[in-house]
């Protein structure tokens, strides 16, 4: 496994994250999904069941406020973007973390 060639990009991702779950009003599109007690310490079987996929990981730990998998994840009701909303997220940090759209260093589609 290599590094990306922007080895800041998970970062600015994260942040986006965050921030978008800082400010997203109850009015503004968003998923508010609830956490389950057998989801505690599966991030990745919350992006399953919110994203149908078990990529979208980060964004469910970013929008949790939590930031290790080694962590668990409280149980209440968390913020996360829809899948358009973190697609362009995932634009503006230059950041993938979808296999498929992922080369040896990166994603494999080009930010302008």
């Amino acid at each position: 496994m290599s590094l990306d060639n922007n080895t800041q990009a998970a970062r600015v991702f994260w942040r986006l994250v965050q921030d978008f779950v800082a400010n997203v009003k109850p009015w503004d599109p968003a998923i508010y999904y609830d956490v389950k007690p057998d989801e505690r310490w599966d991030a990745t079987l919350i992006s399953q069941r919110v994203y149908g996929r078990r990529d979208e990981f980060m964004a469910v730990l970013a929008a949790a406020g939590v930031d290790s998998v080694d962590l668990p994840i409280e149980q209440r009701r968390i913020v996360l973007p829809t899948d358009p909303q973190l697609r362009q997220l995932k634009f503006q940090a230059g950041f993938e973390s979808r296999q498929q759209y992922r080369n040896g260093n990166g994603p494999s589609w080009r930010v302008n």
